[in-house]
């Protein structure tokens, strides 16, 4: 039902992920039975996460690891590890710098031009490593990137920004991006996005989007809703392009998986986002928590170096274990950070679940106490959810 906002303006109401939760059945299964298992381009994966494009969560390291565990990882082709033959320094100088010196810094730093012998370079160090790669890339760089990393032989390609539409008014002398001729031309999948609406889903999955990327601006290092002010909160962003996913998939009976990115810190929240319709996940901060991964402990968004207007911005998250802890445990947190798969897989069991179609169809309500309710001792000793 709307809100009305003032006489001339009405809104719906939209649910983020702290603001649900998932109703158990009428029964329950044992976890180890739970099939997570997912597909995405033809490639098949029993985590349904991707580690986030960005420079302080994977490089070709971080891209191996995670393909040897069951996940994803997607390299940034407009970051760091194109720009420079030794990332190295580049990602100890962003860690070393005051945060009131950071965003200059990096601005700085992601002037120096992209090098397209290095994008070949990152894509073949992870395949000769037994690696997936995925690449992902903004829309502008995207025909002139995407045929260098499938070249260099890329097997999912992202194209990826703020927000990304099949109508795109360009500005004099400069022609916009055919969204459905560079899913045609490019010889390996694409996913697209980032969006927030159904009819912008059906759009780009018409266009022949391989996946869908739902998200707009709830990431931990992206400031996007406060600069912008645009946004749709997870729950119903997610609800609402999965069920564009669910309509073209009965006209034209091809499954595209749509992926819930941004905003999810915990396996509940990972959990819930399945249970709102998502196939998987893109999730950066709990990843650039692991020891492997190149940011020092430390997380930013991919428009944080814009050169006139940062959207995002440098956060610290910390060491807290090594990949496979955070991935497939054993846990050594109490928070929820820990052993994301095995948080899915109970969760599964619990409401019965038993596969990732299935948890999509589990019961959600509406729950703004859900967090807070009876944890009043865990928030003032900080532990557990009270972190």
């Amino acid at each position: 039902m709307d809100i009305q906002i003032g006489r001339g303006k009405t809104a719906r109401r939209a649910y983020g992920i702290d603001e649900i939760a998932l109703v158990p059945g009428g029964r329950t299964l044992d976890p180890k039975v739970a099939d997570t298992h997912w597909e995405i381009g033809g490639i098949r994966r029993e985590i349904p996460i991707i580690a986030s494009a960005m420079d302080g969560v994977v490089d070709v390291g971080m891209a191996v690891k995670l393909s040897e565990l069951g996940a994803l990882g997607v390299i940034n082709l407009d970051g760091i590890q194109t720009r420079y033959e030794n990332p190295t320094e580049i990602l100890d100088k962003i860690a070393s710098v005051g945060v009131t010196d950071f965003v200059a810094l990096m601005q700085e730093l992601y002037a120096a031009p992209v090098q397209p012998e290095l994008i070949q370079k990152r894509i073949r160090e992870i395949k000769a490593q037994g690696g997936i790669a995925c690449a992902s890339s903004i829309p502008v760089n995207a025909f002139k990137y995407g045929a260098i990393a499938a070249e260099a032989g890329c097997d999912l390609f992202f194209l990826q920004s703020t927000v990304v539409s099949t109508t795109h008014v360009a500005a004099e002398g400069l022609v916009s991006l055919d969204l459905a001729k560079f899913c045609q031309d490019m010889p390996i999948p694409v996913i697209m996005g980032n969006c927030v609406t159904y009819d912008v889903t059906l759009e780009l999955l018409q266009a022949g989007a391989a996946g869908v990327l739902v998200g707009i601006g709830p990431g931990a290092a992206c400031t996007s809703r406060g600069v912008l002010g645009v946004g749709i909160p997870q729950a119903t962003a997610v609800a609402d392009c999965a069920a564009a996913r669910e309509d073209f998939f009965k006209e034209t009976g091809k499954y595209v998986p749509i992926i819930a990115d941004g905003g999810l810190i915990t396996g509940g929240d990972i959990c819930k986002a399945i249970a709102c319709g998502a196939d998987a996940v893109m999730i950066g901060s709990p990843i650039a928590r692991a020891k492997e991964a190149p940011g020092r402990g430390f997380h930013w968004g991919m428009a944080t170096p814009s050169p006139v207007l940062p959207r995002g911005t440098r956060i610290k998250v910390g060491t807290t274990g090594d990949l496979q802890q955070i991935l497939c445990g054993p846990a050594g947190l109490d928070d929820g950070t820990h052993n994301l798969l095995g948080a899915l897989k109970t969760s599964m069991g619990t409401l019965g679940a038993a596969n990732i179609r299935e948890m999509q169809a589990v019961e959600v309500v509406i729950a703004p106490s859900l967090l807070t309710e009876g944890k009043v001792y865990q928030k003032a000793q900080q532990l557990g959810m009270g972190k």
